[in-house]
């Protein structure tokens, strides 16, 4: 058993909360984008994050476990592409509106799938082949309006390729934890990345940093803390349910962005990037109920039992 009571409500519960974390988060990133450069607002994020997981670590006992690893140099290569995808999506925000980065950053998941076949030499069947190239044309609906050469659009085209390419690091960095997992544990990885993705912002600092007002100030601090804060609350999710049931949740940041892109930042969703996130959502769900189904005829045939349908 992958988790450890079984508690659906409750996985559901703190998957949910960790997903308006997150999109709370990218709104805090959003509405400091005209006034902070991109690096200091990925210094805030991990930084303000630490004290989190610090805290998280210590009260869970797994402080040690938490900061013992076996290979730091795949936790650096971990990191560098984690932030670049972070620095890319942040960058992103301030071209985009919310809903549309969430929607196109829905391709990481689905990209994951590619690479895993690609460098993990992972068995993807024609259905999962199929659904991920469903996704991928539910991606190219969303971008399909922003690629243009509309002068007056070349921000948001730029904005476009950033979260796409942003969706590419995101995959290519759970490549990377899958190979982590196997010898470091999941507390591991989640704090190094926070320190190394900290450390590595610094560097952007003489690009240009600057001493942002109290209001940015204190909005670029909240996103740090509910970035720990939601980092944690997924993690603890997948201790309480499999990732059949809680995985689709992930889906829910859509709803959420809508609703905080248009209350927040006035947008409102095109007509393209509703019908696209649909036909991604619809892709990604159909790949996680393929998967738990093979589950779950693995399961009988491991224990004995014929396999119905």
């Amino acid at each position: 058993m992958p988790y450890e009571t079984y508690q659906p409500f409750k996985a559901i519960t703190l998957k949910l909360v960790s997903v308006v974390a997150f999109t709370s988060m990218a709104a805090m990133v959003k509405a400091t984008a005209d006034v902070v450069p991109t690096g200091e607002a990925v210094f805030f994020r991990s930084a303000f994050a630490m004290p989190v997981l610090f805290t998280w670590l210590w009260i869970s006992g797994s402080l040690r476990s938490g900061i013992k690893v076996k290979s730091p140099v795949g936790h650096v290569l971990r990191g560098l592409i984690g932030s670049s995808a972070m620095g890319m999506n942040f960058l992103a925000l301030g071209l985009l509106p919310l809903p549309e980065v969430t929607a196109i950053g829905f391709a990481a998941p689905l990209l994951t799938v590619v690479f895993a076949a690609l460098l993990l030499k992972e068995r993807v069947g024609p259905f999962r082949l199929s659904m991920v190239l469903l996704g991928l044309v539910g991606v190219m609906i969303v971008l399909s309006p922003r690629m243009t050469l509309d002068t007056a659009a070349d921000g948001a085209a730029l904005g476009a390729v950033l979260v796409l390419c942003s969706a590419v690091a995101r995959a290519l960095a759970q490549i990377q934890i899958r190979r982590l997992v196997e010898i470091d544990n999941t507390t591991a990885i989640v704090f190094w990345f926070t320190v190394t993705t900290t450390g590595l912002s610094l560097l952007t600092a003489p690009f240009g940093w600057v001493m942002p007002d109290p209001i940015s100030l204190g909005l670029l601090i909240g996103a740090g803390l509910l970035g720990g804060l939601g980092q944690i609350l997924m993690t603890s999710a997948y201790r309480f349910a499999g990732a059949a049931l809680v995985a689709p949740f992930d889906y829910s940041a859509i709803i959420m962005a809508l609703g905080m892109g248009y209350f927040l930042f006035d947008e409102i969703p095109t007509v393209q990037m509703l019908i696209g996130s649909c036909v991604v959502i619809a892709a990604g769900g159909l790949i996680i109920w393929r998967e738990h189904r093979l589950g779950l005829r693995r399961g009988k045939a491991r224990s004995g039992m014929t396999p119905q349908g």
